[in-house]
């Protein structure tokens, strides 16, 4: 079990550093926070969710830290850790929350100070909506959590992880590469946002709401998006991305095709595809 005299430090407390932030302190353990700002901070500090926090001259904290969650876009965590990451104390294992592993891994685990971890993980909860105040809408319960280790990384790490992601509610956790998360993380998720959001900006439907079903509500739900992450995200893994679309471009095309056809015996074939394969994965759905 985690040991609760050690400290935590949540570096970024947006949706997931929040959540992550409340409930290891509901759970016990000690937890600091930093935050450029300094409204989102005062909420946490507020409501229990962190002991102390600072927008600036944080470099105690950092020091002090013996495990450090980061919710920053890869970008930011990897400026971050070159400043401030010589600070860590050795000892210190630290994990992250980004959905984007290559590029990021590498990088800071070669900055790591002797005696210092990076193992990477990736909580698939996120949120139409964002910020710390919001933190206590998600579930973890349902989510999948990936931890992504690399060969710097040790079993003691590893171990770590995975009983952070049991403290945090978490009931399916699994490992993949690198590599082979930005490829699942490409379909699953990535390509997901952006059909949502080309289906919203295909069409001025500023007036569906008055007549859409619950089929255009279900399918654009994620078009809600936050532009600075997800455009980052995008450009991160462009070359995954680029291929799923190139994907559900042909799939979109042999539909349109049977359509122009018409041959109702290809649209029923893909129709009774596409419920075959939804019907098994629901059956492998985590409970």
């Amino acid at each position: 079990m985690l040991d609760k005299t050690k400290r935590y430090l949540v570096v970024g407390l947006g949706l997931l550093g929040g959540k992550y932030a409340l409930e290891l302190s509901k759970a016990g353990f000690h937890v600091d926070g930093i935050n450029r700002s300094e409204g989102h901070l005062q909420f946490a500090l507020d409501h229990g969710y962190i002991e102390r926090g600072k927008t600036h001259d944080f470099e105690d904290l950092v020091r002090e830290a013996d495990h450090i969650i980061f919710g920053l876009y890869p970008t930011a965590l990897i400026e971050w850790f070159r400043t401030y990451g010589p600070l860590l104390k050795p000892g210190c294992i630290f994990t992250d929350v980004s959905g984007v592993k290559t590029g990021l891994v590498e990088p800071v685990q070669a900055l790591c100070p002797a005696g210092v971890e990076f193992i990477a993980s990736h909580p698939m909860a996120g949120r139409e909506t964002s910020s710390v105040e919001h933190a206590a809408e998600v579930n973890f319960a349902p989510a999948n959590f990936i931890i992504t280790p690399t060969g710097r990384n040790t079993p003691e790490a590893i171990a770590w992880v995975r009983e952070l992601a049991e403290v945090l509610g978490f009931k399916h956790i699994c490992t993949l590469t690198v590599q082979e998360h930005d490829r699942m993380v490409g379909y699953v998720s990535q390509l997901c946002h952006a059909i949502a959001v080309s289906l919203m900006c295909a069409n001025d439907n500023t007036s569906l709401c008055e007549y859409t079903g619950d089929s255009f509500r279900d399918l654009t739900r994620i078009a809600r998006i936050n532009d600075k992450m997800w455009a980052e995200l995008f450009l991160w893994n462009r070359d995954n991305l680029i291929s799923e679309i190139d994907q559900f471009d042909a799939a979109l095309g042999t539909l349109r095709n049977a359509l122009v056809a018409g041959d109702r015996e290809k649209l029923e074939e893909l129709f009774r595809l596409s419920t075959q394969r939804r019907a098994a994965f629901d059956k492998k759905l985590p409970e």
